[in-house]
């Protein structure tokens, strides 16, 4: 188990990978496994880690990238001509393995009305295939939990749950907490290994006409006071980050002792 880490990437390194297989994890969730000489010197600090990925366009023959540097790549990247430039989005590391350099990353899916992927990442995603090159711009972690947090609360939908299962693996044994933790459907429910002093609630939408993260702010207006000593975490659609900080700090944590981010919105 990796130790806890709050060292964000200063100049962020560009790896490059391919995909070694996908599949549904969920009838929601979509995991591609990427593999790489590379990637078996990736830093990987556990709970939340994160990066920028891109990956090929519907509409492109390949994926083409050129090296990318530091604290300027955003501005590298507008810079490369708009038919040949990758889509870009955040994602977490799902699971890491040093041994293998293998990289699980979890997609959600989204279909519109007819059943049709939507969104560029789920559209790779779904079709991604053994060999497919794309990269991953390493960014570090956004959980900051105090050392002397007495407890801690992860709130979040579905785009959260892999930085929520991470959390939890990463999280020392003797943690005490809760989750709260949305999901499209009871399917997209599974086992995510954690310490024993820490329970996990289940929200399950049920419903494509009810935005992500409504029935997860209903249920965290129920909760019971926190202890100011305590540490929140809060992600997913924007509404919900916001919203739920919102309610955190009501609910009696300070707002120095929450970390919330949108990483969506409706």
């Amino acid at each position: 188990m990796p130790k806890k880490s709050r060292i964000v990437p200063t100049d962020p390194q560009l790896y490059r990978a391919e995909v070694i297989r996908s599949y549904d994890l969920t009838p929601s969730l979509r995991r591609v496994t990427a593999g790489g000489e590379g990637l078996k010197d990736f830093p990987w600090m556990g709970y939340d880690h994160w990066f920028r990925l891109f990956m090929r366009r519907p509409h492109q023959e390949q994926f083409a990238l050129p090296q990318l540097s530091g604290a300027k790549w955003y501005k590298e990247y507008l810079a490369i001509p708009e038919a040949v430039r990758p889509h870009c989005a955040n994602y977490t590391v799902a699971d890491y393995r040093p041994e293998t350099g293998e990289i699980d990353i979890d997609f959600v899916i989204h279909r519109g009305r007819d059943g049709s992927l939507e969104g560029g990442a789920a559209i790779w995603a779904c079709n991604a295939q053994p060999g497919d090159e794309f990269a991953f711009l390493d960014q570090g972690m956004i959980f900051d939990r105090p050392d002397d947090a007495s407890e801690i609360l992860l709130v979040a939908d579905e785009s959260g749950l892999p930085a929520v299962a991470g959390i939890l693996r990463s999280l020392p044994h003797d943690t005490i907490g809760r989750v709260i933790q949305e999901v499209p459907t009871a399917m997209d429910r599974r086992d995510l290994p954690r310490p024993a002093g820490v329970d996990i609630s289940w929200v399950v939408r049920d419903d494509t006409t009810v935005v992500a993260g409504v029935k997860t702010l209903a249920a965290l207006k129920q909760y019971p006071p926190l202890d100011p000593n305590g540490y929140g975490f809060v992600v997913g659609e924007s509404k919900l980050a916001t919203e739920g900080r919102r309610q955190l700090h009501r609910l009696g944590l300070p707002k120095d002792r929450i970390t919330f981010s949108g990483f969506w919105k409706h």
